[in-house]
């Protein structure tokens, strides 16, 4: 005989079984009022909660590496930007507050100009570039404008016109063509590139005439773009000034 139909056991019938809906005793009521006990279904749905919170906050919450990083970052470039402008600025208020003929090196030989010599360079930029103190004073005003490299590339170009001899020639126009020709030269001119295949073919057999062409174009470069700003620039007009005020008191 089945020992359950002796024992009167009768399993639970689950489908027409009904929820409890009576009052809850004292002490469940209390541990589910401190939430130490929780059903599988609670407990699961709780977690699914907390992550969900917990992925919402992360969400919102920016990435503070990122933001430390990207703000560092963008300062440092402010701080590197206004160090340069601050050092322009400098220079070009050196030159044009106090420009003498005294605080202007003499890159080439000169002796110190008049007050009408000075005048003389505001008439054509020829005549500033035949004196020697016209071109000194011309290439400091060129160097706050950083592109010194044009004079020097001129008086390179003059010194190799006065050489007769084939070597030193030779070693002259290899020596100015790494200097102002190569585009890895950190002082190249500005040439277009018809002088530049004009400067290649001449270079296979160097003569004193071979940057004729080079030298014109940056002449006519300096003339134009250069030559206006230095007459309206404060480094001259404090030269002229200057001057006068040296020949009034003698």
């Amino acid at each position: 005989m089945c020992l359950r139909k002796r024992s009167g056991y009768r399993p639970p019938d689950l489908i027409n079984a009904k929820i409890y809906t009576g009052p809850i005793p004292a002490e469940r009521g209390g541990e589910l009022a401190m939430g130490g006990g929780r059903s599988e279904t609670s407990a699961l749905s709780g977690t699914g909660g907390e992550r969900d919170m917990t992925t919402a906050q992360n969400s919102q919450r920016p990435n503070a590496c990122c933001f430390c990083w990207c703000c560092c970052c963008s300062c440092s470039c402010l701080t590197i930007r206004n160090e340069e402008e601050r050092c322009r600025r400098q220079k070009r208020k050196g030159l044009s507050q106090g420009t003498k003929m005294e605080t202007i090196p003499n890159c080439e030989p000169c002796t110190k100009p008049s007050v009408e010599e000075i005048r003389l360079w505001s008439q054509s930029f020829d005549k500033l570039m035949r004196n020697p103190a016209g071109r000194n004073v011309f290439r400091e005003f060129l160097r706050t404008e950083y592109s010194e490299e044009n004079m020097l590339f001129w008086l390179a170009c003059e010194d190799l016109k006065q050489e007769m001899n084939k070597s030193a020639v030779e070693e002259k126009a290899r020596s100015i063509y790494e200097d102002y020709i190569s585009i890895l030269s950190p002082k190249e001119v500005s040439l277009d590139a018809r002088v530049r295949e004009v400067i290649n073919r001449k270079m296979q057999d160097p003569t004193p005439h071979t940057f004729e062409d080079a030298q014109l174009q940056i002449y006519t470069l300096m003339h134009r773009d250069s030559y206006p700003r230095f007459l309206s620039s404060n480094s001259y007009k404090s030269l002229i000034h200057g001057g006068s005020r040296t020949s009034s008191e003698s």
